[in-house]
């Protein structure tokens, strides 16, 4: 099976649409491939960067509430197509990294899918929301470049390169 490795950045939301959802005909091929030869080794990684999550979602949803055809599904098949590769995407090598706040387009059980939480300059609401399970929100940073990660039941204060354009 041969991926291509290279994904244009896509900016326009048509074309965010229309990427998430052949990201999805892709996890299909790839899950009947793991499905035909018993295991995804031969498969390449693809990783998917997912940017300003919040507003992209909103975006996609208002973009297929003006194209959606009688009979299409009410909810955008991009958001689905989403779902469904962090859903089923880490048995295909494939993987997400969002960028932004996961919120209600998504659903709570779709933060269940994120091993790795990211989570740099949160309020404690924000923390409460994606980091529930670690018992008291760590006291913030202001500083850039310092971030807190969460993996499982762990919390650790890291320093995270940052863009020299951001003051």
């Amino acid at each position: 099976m041969v991926r291509s490795m290279v994904q244009p950045y896509c900016r326009d939301i048509a074309d965010i649409h229309d990427a998430l959802v052949g990201l999805q005909a892709e996890l299909g091929r790839c899950i009947d491939h793991i499905d035909q030869h018993g295991d995804a080794d031969d498969l390449p990684r693809l990783t998917v960067v997912f940017e300003a999550a919040d507003a992209t979602l909103r975006h996609l949803a208002r973009h297929w509430d003006t194209v959606r055809g009688e009979g299409d599904p009410k909810t955008s098949p991009a958001i689905a197509a989403l779902k469904e590769l962090l859903f089923a995407g880490r048995q295909a090598r494939m993987r997400v990294l969002l960028a932004g706040h996961l919120n209600r387009p998504l659903g709570p059980e779709a933060r269940e899918n994120f091993s790795t939480l990211v989570l740099g300059r949160v309020t404690t609401h924000t923390w409460d929301r994606l980091a529930p399970h670690i018992d008291t929100a760590p006291q913030g940073n202001t500083q850039p470049g310092r971030v807190h990660v969460v993996q499982g039941f762990s919390e650790r204060r890291v320093m995270v390169m940052r863009q020299a354009c951001l003051r």
